[in-house]
């Protein structure tokens, strides 16, 4: 009888998760082919060219430079450490015996065995600890380059502002599926209540992310294009 309680988490959580993971999939062949209609790639040309522009100008611009990248830090130290704390929370209810295991009443769709409950936390454990891994590596690609970018460069040596570039990409691109794998993380939480509540909450954030990603590009600039492409 435990499968039929448990039907609704084995059919809403996997197209919830499965969603978010075609959209995923869907917006990377985006950026590979298409980079300038997705924000992701319009960020990380402008990331290139800011690299050129600071190492031509290193003189001057070195303190912007330092700067800029250790706010980058700053922002990926602190979904870090909010992941690192999530992942202590759930470490600590899974290996507790307090009543918060339990389901928190009868009128919550889905299975309550303890090993659905089990599976709940685990799950939410996974996400949040891989986030913490991919931030953990992007504070360490982003703390290179700031090391390397206010180094003289020059084309004939191994330190070439491609590979500084390269870096800071790696870093970002990181930084990236942190926050994705953070944000897939938080309809999962509504596991704990059903998983009605993942299914939509995964669905309502598909649009969201899809505007955020994708760029629209305006009548006006589209003609100012075609006027640039004539002369």
């Amino acid at each position: 009888m435990e499968w039929r309680k448990s039907y609704l988490d084995l059919v809403l959580v996997p197209c919830g998760l499965l969603m978010s993971i075609l959209y995923h999939g869907w917006l990377w062949h985006k950026v590979r082919t298409q980079p300038k209609s997705t924000a992701i790639g319009i960020n990380a040309t402008g990331r290139r060219l800011w690299v050129v522009a600071i190492i031509k100008d290193n003189d001057k611009k070195n303190i912007l430079a330092v700067q800029t990248l250790r706010n980058a830090i700053m922002g990926s130290t602190l979904m870090a450490t909010t992941s690192i704390l999530l992942c202590s929370g759930l470490a600590a209810v899974i290996s507790s015996t307090y009543s918060i295991k339990k389901p928190l009443n009868d009128t919550i769709y889905g299975a309550h065995g303890e090993f659905m409950v089990a599976l709940k936390y685990v799950t939410l454990f996974m996400f949040f600890l891989f986030a913490f891994m991919c931030h953990s590596l992007s504070i360490r690609f982003v703390n290179q380059v700031n090391f390397l970018i206010n180094i003289p460069h020059d084309d004939s040596h191994t330190i070439t502002t491609t590979y500084v570039s390269d870096l800071l990409e790696k870093g970002f691109l990181l930084n990236t599926a942190g926050n994705r794998l953070f944000y897939t993380a938080l309809p999962l939480l509504l596991w704990i209540f059903g998983p009605v509540l993942v299914f939509f909450c995964s669905l309502t954030m598909i649009p969201i992310l899809y505007h955020q990603d994708i760029l629209y590009e305006s009548e006006e600039g589209k003609m100012g294009n075609k006027r640039m492409m004539e002369a």
